[in-house]
């Protein structure tokens, strides 16, 4: 049997493409946690330290689809550099304005500039649609980019914060900002496999994806996933503190993005024959049961079990979404609706933190995991909402 990802780089590009959006799409996990990093040592106050990540969190997930909005309708070279030029002096200022004892409001102003950060990860998956749509290999391609998207987020944070403690504070949220700067360099030279433009959209330009129902309704069970993902990441940190073992912690959160990852590759080496939405209703069934099992570990052990099982149904589960916007979407504006989708994860992930360390400051580690429940269970509902059909042109069918 052919190897399906061995496939997707038969097509001359793809594999400077990959690997400059791998590059470009470490920075966003690595700047929210440096930011944490650099604040709570250089000011010692992590009231301050959250307050300014979530302002770039924030400002990242609703200026990103701006972005990909632009970069629709005046295509990546055009747009990136830019984009990614504010971002590099945000995080600069950001890391300058610590170090150097500044007013607080410019730490603020920093994290709004930083959030201009384009989101890379649609753009490589713009590029592998332009190349493979209605093809086969699109789906390893959207599996193999979600796995690429849990090994940032598993290398990212490690790497920012082993820079600003045993270098310098600033050193973990430099190193981002070279990276943002190599990565889209990187990307938009290699023109070759970059979308083309459709004229008639630069003059005319569509409406925003926002108001199109599958792309909202996608968006909102993509935060409701994500806020299954940063409760696993804030319970699992208290519940090994409890049991002892804090350093266990690592191994527990390693384990979910192990399954995921596995998982997803696993999904796109295959040719499903169940349509879309029936694939996204049981993924989003699995993925709410799934969730039980947070709430019964009495043992490390047993949540790392919990965990992995959790994160096999969440990279199926995501990439099923992602067909479902390039079915649902026009082609012009695919890169924005992608980007809806991961800014919707991102919200999501800020919102399971502060609601799950919220809850666990009031009770216990273990009861944190309601948050993941409620989660799954909106992720269910939201998939089993009646909502219309739509084709590629955005037809309804």
């Amino acid at each position: 049997m052919p190897n399906p990802y061995a496939e997707l780089f038969a097509l001359p590009g793809t594999r400077g493409f990959t690997a400059a959006g791998l590059l470009a799409r470490l920075p966003l996990p690595m700047a929210g946690i440096g930011i944490i990093t650099l604040l709570a040592q250089t000011r010692g106050s992590y009231a301050l330290a959250g307050a300014v990540s979530a302002t770039f969190v924030l400002t990242y997930a609703l200026l990103s689809p701006q972005v990909s909005r632009l970069v629709d309708r005046r295509g990546q070279r055009r747009v990136l550099p830019l984009a990614a030029l504010l971002s590099v002096l945000g995080l600069v200022l950001m890391a300058t304005g610590a170090w150097l004892g500044s007013p607080s409001w410019v730490l603020f102003v920093a994290a709004l500039l930083s959030g201009c950060m384009p989101s890379m990860s649609a753009m490589v998956r713009a590029r592998w649609t332009h190349l493979y749509r209605g093809r086969p290999q699109l789906q390893a391609a959207y599996s193999l980019e979600t796995v690429l998207d849990e090994i940032s987020f598993i290398a990212g944070p490690p790497l920012a914060v082993g820079l600003s403690v045993s270098l310098w504070p600033p050193a973990g949220l430099l190193a981002a900002t070279l990276l943002l700067a190599l990565g889209t360099l990187a990307l938009v030279c290699q023109a070759r496999s970059e979308p083309p433009l459709a004229p008639r959209e630069l003059a005319t330009p569509a409406p925003a994806l926002w108001r199109h129902r599958a792309v909202a309704q996608l968006t909102l069970l993509m935060m409701a996933m994500g806020m299954i993902v940063g409760t696993v990441d804030i319970v699992s940190v208290a519940f090994a503190s409890e049991q002892g073992q804090p350093a266990a912690a690592s191994l527990v959160l390693s384990a979910y993005a192990a399954g995921s990852c596995l998982a997803g590759l696993m999904f796109g080496a295959r040719h499903w024959r169940l349509a879309l939405h029936r694939q996204l209703l049981l993924g989003a069934l699995a993925t709410a049961l799934s969730t039980l099992p947070l709430l019964l570990a009495d043992t490390v052990m047993q949540l790392g079990g919990a965990v992995l099982l959790a994160g096999i149904f969440f990279a199926p589960t995501m990439i099923v979404a992602m067909a479902l916007v390039e079915r649902s979407v026009p082609q012009h504006q695919l890169t924005e609706g992608l980007t809806w989708l991961l800014a919707g994860l991102n919200i999501g992930v800020a919102i399971g933190a502060a609601s799950a360390g919220q809850w666990v400051d009031a009770t216990t580690p273990r009861n944190g995991f309601f948050i993941a429940l409620a989660g799954g269970l909106l992720v269910l509902l939201v998939a089993a909402w009646p909502r219309r059909r739509v084709s590629i042109a955005g037809q309804t069918q």
